[in-house]
């Protein structure tokens, strides 16, 4: 059994929803972006970023979260897409932080974090 893949939660669009990148979608992330991992959190996290980057990090994430794949790209379209690229970009560093660094958030009462 594999370890959980380390996840983000916070208010996205209507709910409190949770975005994770495990191995698998990491790999698909790497396959959409054409860029390893990598070279994608360098480029994001010093701002050089593409917008595909943005929306696909976040509509992978939320599939990781637990989303159907029609429901995070619905969620981007609605919720991403029209808004100030920077938020979007805020919410795309925090889930490649929690990849690639792990979670820092620490547990709420009831042990979830």
């Amino acid at each position: 059994m594999q370890p959980e893949a380390p996840t983000h939660h916070q208010f996205f669009g209507d709910s409190e929803r949770d975005f994770s990148l495990p191995p698998q979608l990491l790999l698909e992330l790497e396959r959409v972006t054409a860029t390893g991992i990598g070279a994608l959190a360098k480029r994001l996290f010093a701002g050089q970023f593409g917008l595909r980057d943005v929306h696909e990090v976040i509509r992978l994430a939320l599939i990781g979260g637990g989303e159907s794949p029609q429901s995070a790209a619905s969620l981007v379209d609605a919720y991403v897409a029209p808004r100030p690229i920077m938020e979007g970009y805020a919410l795309a560093v925090s889930i490649l932080e929690t990849a690639m660094l792990g979670s820092t958030a620490k547990p709420k009462k009831g042990g979830r974090k």
